[in-house]
């Protein structure tokens, strides 16, 4: 279980990202027509999802439309498939970054990390984060700890707030009081 305090990847990507131009750019308007429907309809899964898929379809890279995919399977509980698609948003990151494929590759001075405002390298932490926490929730606990140590090591000052995901995985185990 999550602090109260904990923010979720997902919504720090939300807003970092999508008001951020980056996202914005290129995007088909009709694609764009389907995310906002999907958020209109998140409350009808079937059709919240098929709006989804439709943006996917037009514009299957996308950062808008991974990070739509992401949230709506996140907050639909379908961690498996948000997983799958912060997986995707990784290599969107890597790619924008010029960064190796595997994040495990990544090393501090390949992009500027420490400076919170370049949006593309941020995009890439807050991906691995999610990637991180999705993989502490799915019982994956030792590729969550090596992508929180990965943050950690790009990012020192842990302007993103991995320490949290952290201090989550050294309680895990232990007794509540």
């Amino acid at each position: 279980m999550m602090p109260d305090t904990f923010v979720s990847p997902q919504v720090e990507i939300n807003e970092a990202l999508v008001t951020g131009a980056l996202l914005g750019r290129g995007l088909p308007s009709e694609a764009e027509h389907h995310l906002w429907e999907a958020g209109l309809s998140y409350h009808l899964d079937d059709i919240a999802e098929r709006h989804l898929r439709e943006a996917e379809a037009l514009a299957p890279d996308h950062a808008a439309v991974l990070i739509g995919l992401y949230r709506f399977y996140f907050y639909k509980g379908r961690l498996a498939e948000a997983l799958a698609v912060a997986r995707r948003c990784l290599l969107k990151a890597a790619q924008e970054n010029n960064l190796p494929a595997d994040w495990r590759s990544v090393r501090t001075g390949d992009a500027e990390f420490g400076r919170y405002e370049n949006i593309l390298p941020r995009f890439f932490l807050f991906s691995l984060k999610g990637y991180a926490y999705l993989q502490m929730r799915l019982g994956e606990t030792e590729e969550g700890r090596l992508a929180v140590q990965k943050l950690l090591e790009l990012d020192p000052t842990d302007k993103i707030g991995a320490k949290v995901l952290l201090g989550v995985l050294e309680r895990m185990g232990q007794d509540d009081e």
